[in-house]
């Protein structure tokens, strides 16, 4: 059995679209899953798009996310080069064997023609013009230097058909296939060509991409047929939707993968959440390592009907995953969202990180939930008072000053210390705990709904800056 070969086909055109990422991790976990080969091709024959550094950002994205290759521009291979604009000479001998045996033809047509050639409602096919050149004819525009494209000669009558993993058998009538352009006018090929032969030089045995070219398949299949070569397998995947009608696009930067990173989001957690738009596990469970993905990856249970990306899900497995993580690891990923935040070199991050890694979903929550604590200003002092807790204005006055009383005779500052401190101060004034720590909370921190309790929060703060605060809130109450 021949060993399966799987590719990723990106265009260096900027940064990674989670479609593109989805498609990436398909294919990886289908070669892995089969011990086969999984190689990374660079399709940079569209000149106009190609950003610098673009291919940088794919080898980045695609190792932040655990996705690593067999072969590819950087790792070689037996049958690079890998990037397609490195091998305009093989599409150009490839194109030719195709015009010898009446599969392609030279098209010397002007833009001005073609653009003749639409019909009412704007629509173009071409109509074979070039095709009935004489060989002299093409001769004497060669030689001329007149520019030309190479095109493939479609059938105009019969049925090309083919069976795809995901969506079964698929039939096109042959007489609604244009005569498509593979060589362009600057000598370089089109997407609809290079795929072809890269992927039969390159030995592709299964082809894993979008269901945007579904339709144009049975063209393909059409010159796998000219050179008289094996036809891969095909598994077509449908889009990952923003809504229930608009597409998630490139174009307009939804769902980059690099903007996630930058949010604090896990790559694992993202890779995780992708992996199920479009497929179902057959258990009944979300989280997965990729060696589970891997295990479990199934081309029966890819679906036909589109997903449609929903972030708040995403975020919750997220927050899943920094729930699971190891504190060391924790703090080390948090540690730049604290610096970004207003307590930046004021308080411990590793006491607020404790407090934080099960409360929060995604990093970039950090500062908004720290925030609160660099600045204390008056405040509403209507958040002292709790009819359900019994407590007014006067009673939060009575416990600030207890407090205030029995902070010098603590052995440390520490947890264990202030909740000792607590009890004290209730069994001194004959209330409750529960009111000891949520008027402590407010004289503290000025709000009422904070990551810690009272007691956190006075650990965090200090004893210098706790006692500071506690006369202030004092000083307001009188």
């Amino acid at each position: 059995m021949e060993k399966v070969r799987t590719r990723f086909a990106p265009s260096p055109t900027g940064f990674m679209h989670v479609g593109n990422l989805r498609s990436a991790l398909y294919a990886y976990l289908f070669a892995k899953q089969h011990e086969g080969a999984f190689i990374l091709r660079i399709e940079d024959t569209d000149l106009e798009r190609y950003v610098d550094g673009a291919v940088d950002v794919i080898y980045h994205t695609l190792q932040e996310s655990g996705i690593t290759f067999d072969e590819g521009p950087n790792e070689g291979g037996l049958y690079g080069p890998y990037v397609q604009s490195e091998r305009k000479e093989i599409y150009q001998e490839y194109a030719k064997k195709l015009i010898a045996n009446k599969s392609a033809y030279y098209c010397f047509c002007t833009k001005e023609r073609l653009d003749t050639l639409a019909d009412e409602n704007g629509i173009k096919k071409y109509d074979k013009h070039c095709l009935h050149l004489s060989a002299a004819e093409i001769e004497e525009k060669l030689a001329n230097k007149e520019s030309y494209v190479i095109r493939q000669n479609m059938p105009t009558t019969g049925i090309s058909e083919f069976d795809d993993l995901v969506f079964g058998h698929v039939s096109v009538e042959n007489k609604e296939l244009e005569d498509h352009v593979l060589i362009k006018s600057d000598g370089m090929p089109t997407y609809n060509f290079a795929n072809v032969v890269d992927d039969h030089l390159m030995h592709i045995t299964h082809v894993i991409r979008g269901n945007e070219y579904l339709s144009s398949t049975p063209k393909y299949n059409l010159l796998y047929e000219a050179f008289g070569w094996e036809i891969p397998k095909y598994m077509h995947l449908t889009p990952i939707m923003k809504d229930e009608t608009r597409k998630l696009s490139k174009r307009y930067g939804d769902a980059n993968f690099d903007d996630f990173l930058k949010r604090g989001y896990l790559p694992e957690a993202i890779v995780n959440y992708i992996a199920l738009l479009g497929w179902s596990p057959k258990e009944n469970k979300e989280k997965f390592t990729m060696r589970e993905l891997i295990d479990k990856f199934s081309v029966h249970g890819l679906s036909k009907s589109s997903s449609i990306f929903d972030e708040k899900k995403m975020k919750w497995l997220n927050g899943e995953y920094i729930k699971e993580m190891d504190f060391s690891l924790f703090l080390e990923k948090a540690v730049p969202f604290f610096e970004q935040s207003a307590i930046k070199g004021i308080y411990s991050y590793e006491k607020f990180g404790r407090l934080l890694q099960s409360r929060i979903e995604i990093f970039s929550e950090i500062p908004e939930k720290v925030d609160f604590l660099a600045k204390f200003e008056p405040y509403d002092l209507a958040l002292f008072t709790n009819k359900k807790l019994k407590i007014d204005l006067e009673l939060a006055k009575v416990i600030i000053q207890e407090t205030l009383k029995q902070i010098p005779l603590l052995n440390r500052w520490d947890e264990e210390n202030l909740h000792i401190l607590v009890s004290r101060v209730a069994e001194k004034l004959d209330c409750k705990r529960v009111q000891v720590y949520t008027v402590l909370r407010v004289a503290l921190t000025g709000v009422n709904v904070t990551p810690g309790g009272s007691v956190e929060m006075a650990d965090i703060l200090g004893k210098e800056e706790a006692v500071k605060r506690l006369h202030l809130s004092l000083e307001w109450l009188s």
